[in-house]
Parts: structure tokens; sequence; C-alpha cells
């Protein structure tokens, strides 16, 4: 891979710059990020800047969104197009009925791998009409290449889900850490005599401080300069960067924003929004946030910065950044 290019219509930010700066240090590999003068749907993007894609002359390139997370078998697609002569491949799973109406549909030849036909959800347009500029990739490309008979599926039985909702993270997570342990188990902590208890696959990043009384586990990810006190138990829950769990805590289904607080016998907890562990073929549901009112029952989410005092328990909520709570909030339950 020679270049990661990131095309999108949100403004850029510190964020993003730092983002950016980040990833290019830790894969030696130019990012760059090509900001839509328009929101130009999922292809008019790709369209506008079809000029900085293409230089340089690649082999090949790999079109994907950023809302999903997967195994995505990258070598196994580039070798499956060049045995169907550099022709356009898309990577298709399998779900249910139910769920098939919100991904759309694809209609496979078996004996070629050649996608027929897609039925895919209308994306909606602007007032009734639609720009020249705005390309949909589902319905303008995607349809006319099938029909020419110049677009094959590969479809992956790994993992793949999409990361739309707040519960999504946590459920994403999961997968990626459950991958590590079959592809790059040294990622992974493991139970060592003076060591925190680790149950399941856990990562913790080399800088994190951790007493060797805490349990964590499993589906935990612990980020850099993270603070576990005494006694503290974690489960099913992110913990970003510079935060700290003091003593005899509790956090489960739950992200905890970076620079964040937990007191002493705090209790942070959320409800997991997984699929149907019955099916197969069941994908995580797109939650919206608010249902008729009320907050969608889902994980707890703590912006950065943001200070839960002692005794204080905390659940299906969203607490926003550089909130202090300690104001009379003691021995309280806030939902």
């Amino acid at each position: 891979m020679k270049e990661i290019l990131l095309v999108g219509f949100y403004q850029p930010n510190e964020a993003l710059s730092r983002f950016l700066s980040c990833a290019q240090q830790e894969f030696k590999i130019p990012i760059r990020y090509l900001q839509e003068y328009s929101a130009l749907s999922t292809a008019g993007g790709i369209y506008h800047f079809r000029d900085q894609i293409l230089s340089g002359g690649p082999e090949a390139f790999f079109i994907m969104n950023a809302d999903v997370c997967s195994e995505f078998p990258l070598l196994e697609m580039l070798e499956f197009q060049k045995e169907h002569g550099n022709t356009h491949v898309i990577l298709g799973t399998t779900a249910n009925r139910k769920q098939s109406m919100n991904y759309g549909c694809i209609v496979e030849n078996q004996d070629t791998n050649e996608k027929n036909q897609q039925d895919l959800l209308l994306e909606e347009q602007m007032n009734g009409w639609q720009r020249a500029e705005v390309i949909r990739l589902e319905q303008d490309i995607f349809t006319a290449l099938a029909g020419r008979g110049k677009l094959y599926v590969y479809k992956t039985d790994q993992f793949w889900s999409q990361i739309k909702s707040a519960g999504s993270a946590i459920y994403a997570s999961r997968l990626y850490l459950n991958h590590y342990r079959k592809t790059h188990p040294e990622r992974l902590a493991n139970n060592e005599e003076g060591r925190p208890t680790i149950r399941g696959n856990v990562y913790i990043h080399p800088t994190a401080n951790i007493d060797p009384t805490a349990v964590l586990g499993p589906n935990v990810s612990i980020g850099t300069g993270v603070t576990i006190g005494a006694g503290v138990r974690v489960r099913e829950s992110i913990i970003l960067h510079g935060a700290t769990l003091q003593d005899h805590s509790c956090v489960l289904n739950s992200i905890v924003g970076w620079d964040s607080t937990i007191g002493k016998w705090a209790r942070v907890e959320g409800t997991p929004s997984d699929p149907n562990p019955n099916d197969p073929y069941a994908k995580i549901d797109s939650e919206t946030l608010f249902r008729e009112g009320k907050l969608t029952p889902s994980i707890t989410i703590l912006g950065c910065n943001v200070n839960i005092p002692s005794e204080v328990i905390i659940l299906n909520a969203i607490v926003l950044p550089h909130k202090d709570l300690n104001r009379g909030f003691k021995n309280q339950i806030i939902l």
C-alpha cells in the first residue's frame, strides 16, 4: 500500500490533523484528507478527486466506508480481482432477511461470482432533485457495472459490522480483540504474577499504570497513560488515554473519555446492544440516540475531562465533556 486518502465533507480541525499526523508516523505511509466543496454522496467525491486518486498510476485501489469494521480480506480480494481479469470487486457478507432490507441485497451468479443485480434503498435526495455532481456509488455506479457483467462479489465469512451507533463501538472492539487473539496474540494481556487479573481478551497500552488487584475483561481496551486503582473491575469497555479509575470503582459496558476521572466506589454502567446471539447472520442494529423523547438504552459514554465523584452510580447515560459532578451528587444515581 502506497497511500491512504480520506475523502469527506467534514471541516478539518485540530483533532483530525493530529490524528493524520500520528497515523502517518505510526504506519509510515502518506495519509491525506481531501475535503469536498459540497456533500457529493458516496461516489461524487471519488470522481471529483479522481486525478489525485490515480496520480502515480496505482495498480489497484480500494474504496472503503469509514463506518464499518471487518477483517477486510484485502490481499484475497486483490488476488480475486486478478483472477477475474482485473475487473471490479465488491466485498459481500451474509445478513438475515430483516437487516438485508437496511444494507441492500446482492444477487450472485454462483458459477461465476458475478453480481447480477443490486437492490439498495435509495438515498435521500435534496428537495426532490439532485445536483449533477452528486454521484451515488450504490445506485449510479454498481448497478451499471453489474448490468454489463463488470462487477464481481467476494464473499467473506469473517466478521463485518457497521459502526453507526454508540453501542456498536464496544461491539466492534470485541470483534477486533477476538481477531487479535487469532492473528496477533502478543498484543493482548495475559495473567502474570504481580499483574492484574485478565479475563478474556484485553488490550493494555504499555504506558498504563494498573494495580495488580484490578480485574479486567472480557473485551477491554486500555489506552495510553491510564491509571487504574486497587480493586477496580472493568468489563466490556474502552478506557481512553489519560483516564483515571480510582480504587474499587466499577465500569461495565461503557466508554470512558480521555482525561476523565471515576471516583472511589463509583459505578458506571451501560446496556449492551449486541446482535441476536441465536442468529449467526444477524448484524448489529443502527439504533437512534433518542426514541420517543427518551434516551435509547445503550452503553454509557463519558466525554473528555469528566469527573465522576465517589459512590455515584451512572446508568445508561451520556455525560458531556468538561462536566464536574462533584456538586451535591454523592450517593446519587444518574440516568
